[in-house]
């Protein structure tokens, strides 16, 4: 199983860019992907969540400015990022909750991250 981000790049404050994750390999069910950031010298953040039944949670700082959405076979999650601030400059890691066949418990997985860079 794998996950394969792309999307990141630079964009001036105010402006927009969308992040797409896809996961590839067998598995029974995805319970939830998500999104999470790490700027340098800080912690690995959640940005935006999204579960197997649709419902979503937000970090406080993105609310109204980022959408989480995902396609309808549910491997591929999307963040829409409008009005981008300098403070949202960081690394973007895809994350993956997911049940493998033939095991009771869940799997997690992430990807290789993408860089977002916001200039003011």
């Amino acid at each position: 199983v794998q996950l394969q981000a792309s999307g990141g790049g630079l964009v001036q404050a105010g402006g927009s860019l969308r992040l797409s994750c896809v996961l590839s390999g067998s598995v029974r069910s995805i319970n939830a992907m998500g999104w999470y950031r790490q700027a340098p010298g800080k912690e690995r953040e959640l940005v935006a969540i999204i579960t197997v039944g649709g419902s979503t949670n937000y970090a406080e700082s993105v609310k109204g400015r980022f959408t989480i959405s995902r396609d309808n076979a549910g491997n591929t999650v999307y963040l829409q990022m409008n009005s981008l601030k300098p403070e949202d400059t960081a690394y973007y890691y895809c994350n993956a909750d997911f049940m493998r066949y033939g095991r009771s418990s869940p799997s997690t997985r992430w990807g290789q991250g993408t860089q977002v860079t916001v200039s003011s």
